[in-house]
């Protein structure tokens, strides 16, 4: 974990209403691992006291990328930044997805990658440092929800699109097409999800994979106080072997194997 002082490289719109802010980084970026989160210290508004935790969307070369929607206090007034402006960044923090280790004498399973809206964000580093290409299930209440399938695309990831009301993709949630897939494979293939969006959708993930005998890894979005374990705002029960005990999203997560949370 490093404090530096970061400047904005750009800020541009992503689709919808997100919007994506790179900045420079000379030491955070080439530390992040797929899944880890950033925390943003934003000069106004003044009485916006806390950091703003987000997914890493993409980093290397000395740049970070992340991938926000303007809801609040803080991230309408991210709205305002431009390049050359300057924050403090805080990261990288928690632990993120698992990669397959690089001497491995079996190439890693296929990769199942399920996103909600801007559940993508996380889903992206990890799909470019990825050592397998496989797919990805991305899902929103409307067609402005779905953000960057072309990126993914790009680096040869098959992609399914869902939405609620139909403008794009299959009529439905993003668990119509992952379901059609799963239906469709072979009764022993073998691969592993990644996950990440909202609960619901993370526990309709957990259950597809417990059901099938595959694991799965989900990030976990909770509201955070200091980011670093010390708050104890963003406590997630979880199953320790057989036991029940609080872990803590920032610092123990946010990425859990889906077999250890305690679904409420």
């Amino acid at each position: 974990m490093q404090l530096e002082t970061s400047t904005v490289m750009e800020h541009e719109l992503a689709g919808g209403d997100y919007r994506l802010l790179t900045l420079a980084s000379q030491r955070i970026a080439d530390a992040v691992l797929p899944g880890q989160f950033v925390s943003l210290g934003l000069a106004a508004p003044a009485d916006a006291i806390l950091r703003r935790p987000f997914s890493v969307c993409d980093a290397g070369a000395g740049r970070l990328t992340i991938l926000y929607k303007p809801v609040g206090r803080g991230t309408r007034a991210m709205l305002a930044l431009r390049a050359g402006d300057s924050l403090s960044l805080l990261g990288p923090l928690g632990h993120g997805f698992p990669m397959p280790p690089s001497d491995a004498a079996q190439p890693p399973l296929l990769p199942v990658l399920v996103a909600g809206g801007y559940g993508v964000a996380p889903l992206y580093l990890l799909a470019r440092r990825y050592p397998r290409r496989g797919l990805l299930f991305v899902g929103g209440a409307t067609g402005r929800d779905i953000l960057m399938t072309s990126a993914f695309a790009a680096l040869g990831w098959e992609v399914h699109v869902a939405t609620e009301d139909g403008s794009l993709g299959e009529h439905g949630r993003v668990t119509t097409p992952l379901d059609t897939w799963l239906a469709a494979c072979e009764v022993d293939a073998k691969h592993d999800f990644f996950a990440c969006g909202p609960t619901g959708l993370l526990h309709a993930v957990a259950q597809r994979a417990a059901a099938g005998g595959q694991r799965a890894w989900v990030s976990l979005d909770r509201h955070m106080g200091c980011g670093v374990g010390a708050c104890l705002a963003c406590v997630q029960r979880l199953n320790n072997d057989g036991e029940k005990v609080w872990g803590r999203v920032c610092k123990d997560g946010p990425v859990f194997d889906a077999a250890r949370i305690v679904w409420e």
